[in-house]
């Protein structure tokens, strides 16, 4: 795995060293960025969360391309090791909020966030359950990005939000959502 984009492309992730997280395959993060860059056009000053963070890839790639802050959730252990070590050989860590924890866990918003970013297990319907939550919570503004990854054939549907547009890739699902109302 390695940096797609900007101020450390090309340097390598570390990924957890145990197999109960799967990370966010290169093409995959590549096109979802693409996705995300003809949306939102430049990432600087983004306040971006990473949810279900495993190594930290996605929130990583945000950073990169110029997000002032991202908050990381992940509740595995080996995962939390190499998310650290990540943002440590970046020199990232001032940037970055680790939450050690479930994303359920997660309470009530100090902020609305500029994009959230959830790669939840396959097959679980957690990605939606979450969002679901966190919406109820505050985290989501109305001028919020989401995205979701998905098995390919995993359907995404949570009250409040509108489909922006979907991309399988691989074995994989990118679903881009905004709050209902803004298409």
């Amino acid at each position: 795995m390695r940096v797609i984009s900007g101020e450390w492309r090309g340097r390598k992730l570390l990924a957890p060293k145990n197999d109960a997280t799967r990370p966010t395959a290169d093409r995959t993060r590549e096109t979802l960025f693409s996705m995300l860059t003809s949306r939102v056009g430049s990432f600087e000053g983004l306040v971006v969360a990473d949810l279900f963070a495993g190594s930290g890839a996605l929130g990583i790639e945000a950073l990169s391309r110029g997000a002032e802050q991202c908050l990381f959730a992940e509740q595995d252990r080996d995962a939390l090791d190499a998310l650290r070590k990540n943002l440590a050989t970046f020199e990232a860590t001032p940037r970055a909020d680790i939450r050690a924890g479930s994303v359920l866990a997660l309470g009530p918003a100090r902020r609305t966030y500029d994009l959230l970013l959830l790669d939840a297990p396959y097959d679980t319907g957690a990605g939606s359950v979450a969002l679901d939550k966190l919406n109820r919570l505050g985290w989501i503004g109305p001028d919020s990005w989401v995205s979701i990854e998905t098995a390919h054939n995993e359907a995404v549907d949570v009250a409040g939000f509108e489909i922006d547009t979907e991309r399988k890739v691989g074995k994989a699902k990118l679903t881009l959502l905004v709050p209902a109302g803004r298409l």
